[in-house]
C-alpha cells in the first residue's frame, strides 16, 4: 500500500487519534482541577512536611502527579499535532509531510512518556476507574500514533 491507498488509513488514524487525545485531555484535566481542590492544605503557622511533594494527588499513587502532567502534555501536543496532520491530508504531497510527521512524532514521544508512567502507576495498584481509563488510552495512542507516523509516509514522490 503505498501514495493515494494510505491517505484513508492515515486520515482515520487522524480523527481516531484525535478523539483519544481529547479523552485524555478531559479525564487529565479533571484529575489536576481535583488535585488542584482537593490536595495538600496546610495552615500559615505549620511547616511543611519534610518528604512533601509539590505534585501530590489525593487519588492514586506516587506515580499519578507525575502520570496525570505528562498525559496533559502528549495530550495537548497530540491533539495540536492533528493541526499539521489535517493540512497533510488535505494536501498529500511532500511538502507537506515533514512538519506532520516530525509535529506527530514529537506527540508520539510525549506519548510513550506518559505511557511509561502509566506502567509504573498500575505495577503501584492503587488508583481509581477514571485514571484506569486514561492509561488504557494512552496505551492504546501509543501503538495508533506510531501507526499513524507510518501512515502519513504513504506519499509518494513526484517521478
Amino acid at each position: 500500500m503505498a501514495g493515494e491507498q494510505m491517505k484513508p488509513v492515515a486520515s482515520l488514524l487522524l480523527v481516531l487519534n484525535f478523539c483519544m487525545y481529547a479523552i485524555v485531555l478531559g479525564i487529565g484535566g479533571w484529575a489536576m482541577n481535583r488535585a488542584i481542590d482537593h490536595g495538600f492544605e496546610i495552615g500559615p503557622d505549620l511547616k511543611l512536611p519534610a518528604h512533601f511533594s509539590p505534585i501530590y494527588f489525593p487519588m492514586g499513587n506516587a506515580a499519578t502527579g507525575f502520570f496525570v502532567v505528562f498525559a496533559l502534555l502528549a495530550g495537548v501536543v497530540g491533539a495540536a499535532s492533528t493541526i499539521s496532520g489535517l493540512s497533510h491530508i488535505r494536501s498529500w504531497t511532500v511538502g507537506s509531510l515533514p512538519s506532520a510527521a516530525a509535529s506527530a512524532t514529537i506527540a508520539w514521544t510525549l506519548t510513550l512518556l506518559a505511557m511509561g508512567f502509566a506502567w509504573k502507576e498500575i505495577e503501584l495498584h492503587v488508583r481509581n476507574a477514571k485514571l484506569r481509563t486514561m492509561e488504557a488510552f494512552l496505551i492504546i495512542l501509543s501503538v495508533t500514533q506510531l501507526l499513524y507516523i507510518a501512515a502519513v509516509h504513504g506519499v509518494r514522490r513526484p517521478a
